[in-house]
């Protein structure tokens, strides 16, 4: 057999490179040659295949066309003609690009077609119905859905259902029918939302029913808790409403604070100081207000 007793020079020169490269840090690659070269794509593949494409192709060519039923449908049945399964997945989300657009005639159009056709039919799919037909105008359509649904689904109707008949009454002030979606929801056990107990507060006092208004905050109390998403993540944290208990402490200050919201407009443009209090202190250390110290608005009992 033939044994190399001294090496090569070419081989002596890779293993000087190599020991070279790893004596100060750098990849070991190729011996001597270097890193391989990256290369620009020359060509660039423009058409995606795939439900995204096909969605945005959806929506291109149901923009062009007019209003018209037999128009659209023809359309879109002539877009599903040559799939061997209904697209469900490509319309929801051509659906929901034309939300973000907010094209509510073309929600109403696309969602009418999918649910006669027997697909899509979700509660998803109706709450986006939904919301388009009171978008568009047309409450006695919308009514006439949430009927149905409410009456097919009677207790397993989504919360999301009633907040949202709720807000559709609350906007146009059809404050009898959203006393009756609320009675519902209090009926059945669903919890209203902050929201919901929000808008109902502010009729009933609108309405100067403060009975009722005390009877709704003592049964729906605001809550201590509440979800927040801090760096995408679901997070629960305490909740912070408004609190003027600072007023409380100095009863000085808050006997201001109150004459302040009492005060007319005209003397506002009075040398008399009330939107800051004085810094002035009395001998217990106690802010005296401007109010209290001219004696224009005491009242003498």
């Amino acid at each position: 057999m033939l044994s190399l007793r001294h090496f090569p020079a070419v081989f002596a020169k890779r293993l000087e490179s190599v020991q070279f490269c790893r004596r100060f840090g750098s990849p070991v690659v190729c011996a001597a040659k270097g890193p391989r070269q990256r290369y620009p794509r020359v060509w660039k593949t423009k058409p995606r295949i795939g439900t995204i494409s096909k969605s945005l192709k959806l929506v291109d060519t149901i923009k062009e066309l007019s209003n018209v039923k037999e128009e659209v449908y023809g359309a879109l049945d002539s877009f599903i003609a040559w799939e061997l399964e209904f697209p469900l997945i490509t319309v929801k989300k051509a659906l929901k690009a034309l939300e973000n657009e907010k094209e509510w005639k073309r929600i109403i159009q696309v969602t009418k077609w999918m649910l006669s056709k027997g697909q899509g039919r979700t509660m998803g799919s109706y709450y986006m119905l939904l919301n388009a037909l009171a978008e568009d105008g047309r409450l006695e359509e919308a009514e006439e859905l949430w009927q149905k649904l409410f009456a097919e689904n009677l207790e397993s109707m989504p919360r999301n259902f009633f907040d949202k008949m709720i807000s559709i009454y609350y906007t146009r002030e059809m404050y009898d029918k959203m006393f009756e979606v609320f009675a519902d929801m209090d009926e059945l056990g669903v919890k209203p939302t902050v929201s919901v107990i929000a808008m109902v507060g502010d009729v009933f006092q609108k309405l100067n029913m403060m009975d009722k208004y005390q009877k709704l905050k003592k049964k729906y109390p605001p809550p201590k808790k509440e979800f927040r998403y801090i760096e995408g993540k679901r997070v629960k944290i305490r909740s912070k409403p408004i609190n003027r208990s600072r007023y409380v402490r100095n009863p000085v200050i808050k006997a201001d604070v109150e004459i302040r919201e009492t005060l007319p407009e005209s003397c506002e443009s009075t040398d008399v100081s009330l939107n800051k209090p004085s810094d002035n202190l009395n001998e217990h250390g106690v802010v005296e207000s401007s109010a209290f110290k001219h004696g224009d608005f005491i009242d003498p009992s």
